[in-house]
């Protein structure tokens, strides 16, 4: 079996919700917001399908904010990177793929200088064998040149391996796609409001297995060596 496992990043191999909780309410702090606003973005991020760019323009029309909504988003990346973290039990579980030459990477949407901060701040940089950030590629997920694109920098070539992430039309849908197969992450919390269509996603993608986090993905990996 090819020892390929790569990796979605947020709400995956870091806890990217978590993240935006607190920084929403500091952004709330910070323009002199009522704390229920920060409920306001949390759910609005939770409904939110697009690129964090338009979110941004969003924001600022719903604030009457005199920033441009591009100075929210930059602002936004430079602080997400210092929020967010690793489980201990992920990290160690990266590690025990690596003990039995196992190649590790990310593939990851959005902007270079966010994902790359979040990847170097939580040490993820010296866990993984490489990354694919869609924003420095040009290529974003679900298109399956992306993955194979993630497995050629790992040094793994001719197909085969293993995507793990927590969206099921980006992470299952494009690793399937790209030949990989697949384990997805399923947030044990409530479903976020825009994954009402979840049960007909899964009915047709049928990942290969279906877990609660990266450790217990990384027990499927060696599992099926």
């Amino acid at each position: 079996m090819r020892r390929l496992a790569l990796f979605d990043l947020d709400n995956t191999l870091v806890q990217r919700d978590q993240a935006f909780a607190a920084w929403a309410q500091e952004f709330a702090a910070a323009h002199d917001l009522d704390t229920g606003w920060a409920t306001w973005l949390i759910a609005a991020d939770a409904r939110h399908d697009g690129r964090m760019h338009t979110f941004f323009g969003l924001v600022r029309d719903r604030f009457a904010l005199t920033a441009p909504a591009d100075e929210l988003w930059r602002q936004y990346r430079h602080r997400m990177p210092q929020l967010v973290s690793c489980s201990a039990e992920d990290l160690a579980g990266l590690a025990r793929l690596r003990r039995r030459n196992w190649k590790i990477g990310i593939v990851t949407n959005g902007m270079t200088d966010d994902q790359l901060g979040k990847i170097r701040n939580t040490g993820l940089d010296r866990h993984v064998d490489a990354w694919c950030i869609s924003h420095d590629v040009g290529i974003r997920k679900p298109d399956p040149l992306i993955f194979q694109l993630a497995a050629h920098r790992c040094g793994v070539t001719g197909g085969g391996g293993w995507m793990v992430g927590d969206s099921l039309t980006l992470d299952i849908a494009g690793g399937v796609r790209a030949g990989l197969r697949t384990i997805w992450i399923r947030d044990p919390r409530p479903v976020r409001q825009h994954a009402t269509n979840e049960p007909e996603l899964l009915s047709r993608l049928a990942p290969d297995a279906t877990v609660t986090s990266v450790a217990e993905a990384v027990d499927v990996l060696i599992a099926a060596e």
